[in-house]
């Protein structure tokens, strides 16, 4: 028997069981016949595209974030609240682009990695994701605290805090992410083959999980956070104008470009997960305007989700050449394996000392 045979009498039988099942359970008996929805072109751009974007990503994310984690193992030490928390941040990026290859070779053929790594890959990207934006918002509110209650904060803001929020952070971003470890299975679809999806539970459970995921991402790991940001920023600026004190701009214009950038990058995503969620929960159109409604949020969650993924590449640029502290330390590195930088390289520590001299030691300076 050729392939095409031994696939298509694969085919026939799961289309017997499928009948046979729903034939005999109640729950499957539909009042009115449902419309199937081609996805024909959406799974071709997806097989195509979409695993470029994945191991371009998964590249420059490496390279970013090891970079930022070289410098921070080579030049700084794990004794300051803001060093723990951006090793911790490089940690949820890195973890978060380890699942990427996992989903490129999925997207070009079937799920081949079995169901353990189902499982664990899939919780992976939330883990990283969740964990991320909460670091982020960590660091926030940690640079509010030095800025607006600069005493206060003096005193509780030692390595033991830092550790603790971390710590916490972690925690509450693997109960977030249990679900995944739960309901993803590996099935076998006839069409698709191997496939890594919400499987073993009734369909009508699966919708309110999924329902359950939208919201929560959306509320608790963007909305909050968001106007969490805006609020310490906004005092931030209120404090720096009120004092006069315009070199701790420089202190906090390095978190400022990351968490901007990080709600650029994530904010057209979360759209179209609550765009998602609101369609799932409610009612909609039929047949033709349905299915075009599908295909056109299915073909925005890929492409803002791709721009989502660029932040994993694109933030460790800032933590290297927005941070004072870490552009001396990126042309140290460079002098060592470049020779002609080292001179150039010598001269900038020398006018760096300098100004330090003639400036008191701020604790704001990255």
């Amino acid at each position: 028997m050729s392939n095409d045979d031994d696939w298509y009498q694969r085919y026939l039988d799961m289309r017997d069981e499928y009948d046979y099942e729903n034939a005999t359970d109640p729950s499957y008996v539909l009042s009115q016949p449902v419309k199937l929805c081609s996805k024909e072109s959406l799974n071709s751009f997806g097989a195509t595209i979409i695993p470029v974007f994945y191991y371009v990503n998964f590249i420059l994310s490496y390279l970013g974030n090891g970079l930022v984690l070289f410098i921070i193992y080579k030049y700084e030490k794990l004794n300051s609240v803001t060093n723990i928390f951006l090793l911790n941040l490089v940690v949820s990026n890195i973890l978060f682009a380890s699942s990427l290859p996992f989903w490129a070779t999925y997207h070009m053929s079937e799920w081949i990695f079995g169901p353990a790594l189902c499982k664990i890959v899939s919780s992976a990207y939330f883990i990283g994701f969740y964990s991320s934006i909460l670091f982020l918002t960590l660091m926030t509110f940690d640079r509010y605290l030095a800025v607006v209650h600069a005493v206060a904060a003096a005193k509780s803001r030692k390595r033991a805090y830092a550790i603790i929020a971390s710590v916490v952070v972690w925690c509450i971003s693997i109960i977030a992410s249990i679900k995944e470890l739960v309901l993803k299975n590996v099935s076998e679809n006839a069409l698709s083959g191997l496939m890594c999806d919400e499987s073993g539970y009734p369909e009508i459970t699966m919708a309110r999980w999924r329902l359950v995921t939208y919201y929560q991402q959306f509320l608790l790991f963007f909305l909050l956070p968001l106007f969490m940001v805006m609020y310490c920023y906004i005092s931030i600026t209120i404090r720096i104008l009120s004092t006069r004190m315009k070199e701790k701009c420089r202190a906090i214009k390095l978190i400022f470009v990351i968490i901007f950038t990080f709600f650029i990058c994530w904010t057209p995503y979360n759209i179209v997960i609550l765009l998602r969620a609101i369609q799932i929960s409610s009612p909609g159109e039929e047949g033709d305007i349905l299915c075009s409604a599908e295909e056109n949020l299915d073909y925005a969650l890929y492409v803002t989700r791709n721009i989502a993924y660029l932040y994993c590449c694109i933030s460790p640029v800032f933590y290297t050449f927005v941070g004072k502290k870490f552009q001396s330390h990126f042309r140290r590195l460079m002098a060592k394996n470049i020779p002609c930088l080292k001179r150039r390289v010598s001269l900038n520590s020398q006018s760096t000392r300098t100004t330090s001299q003639k400036t008191p030691h701020s604790t704001y300076e990255y």
